[in-house]
């Protein structure tokens, strides 16, 4: 949504201000410039990618138009579920979550924390190594590692599209130039026409390096930054997983392993450590009355 709302800013500044400024909108609706650039750019794209990264980046660009998934609320789920998950490992041993690891969908333990579940990679990563320590097929001190390979994996994957959306915001101005020129060559050939309508073809060669700097700069380039934004806050939730996960197999209190976790996550959504408290002590609570029911 303020993807939606920055791309309505920028419009009605850009486009607004002109008007205001006595500019007629009908001067810049240029078609061909449209495609000389449109093309120009989608067509160095495709040049500088496989299919691959074509359709992640193309998957990339549609996720955000989705809400932004990480709220207070996502982070305090995240920290809820680490808290049972734990507990559960130390009272009752890493075997005692292999269904739940084996089909997370189906979960009951997972299930109860929907704005985690719904966040295949985040799952995915969690229960790959949680089978790795249910299983015993990995040395823990080298769990680090592997986990540690795993987020550059991804990491390394996730950045394909937002770098090839960069070079495509970055080569938007110089296809905006190439359109300019191909206006001005038009022009030169027309010079002997009226001023009026000399004065026409110049101005709509001009339109070509505005709709190039406009379309890079305004939004191509911040497309990628929002990426950019989505991928650290994720790589940091799997460095809290990381984190957890170790501390856990490590035997740290289940309260210590959860700390541990929070103080990885971004501290402006993060709740503080009170308020973990406070979660931590209902989720008890809640524990006992369900053994008591």
């Amino acid at each position: 949504m303020l993807v939606i709302f920055g791309v309505l800013i920028v419009l009605i500044s850009v486009f607004g201000g002109f008007a205001i400024g006595g500019g007629h909108l009908y001067a810049l609706f240029q078609p061909i410039e449209f495609i000389i650039i449109g093309g120009a750019a989608l067509g160095s794209f495709i040049i500088g990618n496989n299919g691959k990264v074509i359709k992640a980046t193309i998957k990339a660009v549609f996720s955000c138009l989705k809400p932004y998934p990480y709220s207070k609320r996502f982070y305090i789920e995240l920290l809820s579920m680490f808290f049972e998950l734990t507990n559960k490992i130390r009272k009752d041993g890493a075997l005692a979550i292999e269904a739940d690891v084996e089909n997370y969908k189906e979960s009951a333990l997972f299930n109860k924390y929907k704005l985690i579940a719904n966040q295949p990679k985040i799952m995915e990563f969690l229960c790959d190594n949680l089978r790795l320590i249910i299983t015993g097929r990995v040395d823990i001190s080298n769990l680090e590692t592997i986990m540690d390979i795993d987020i550059e994996t991804f990491e390394n994957e996730a950045e394909l599209p937002i770098t090839a959306i960069s070079k495509v915001a970055d080569s938007m101005p110089a296809f905006g130039i190439v359109a300019a020129v191909m206006g001005v060559v038009h022009t030169m050939e027309s010079i002997g026409i009226p001023p009026q309508e000399l004065g026409a073809l110049i101005a709509k060669a001009l339109v070509g390096t505005f709709l190039g700097v406009l379309i890079g700069y305004g939004f191509t380039a911040p497309i990628a930054a929002s990426l950019e934004n989505r991928l650290q806050a994720t790589t940091k939730i799997l460095h809290s997983v990381k984190v957890v996960l170790l501390a856990s197999t490590n035997n740290f209190a289940p309260t210590i392993a959860v700390e541990m976790a929070r103080k990885v996550l971004y501290s402006d959504s993060r709740p503080n450590s009170k308020e973990l408290e406070e979660i931590l002590r209902d989720i008890k609570s809640n524990k006992m009355n369900e053994t008591n029911g």
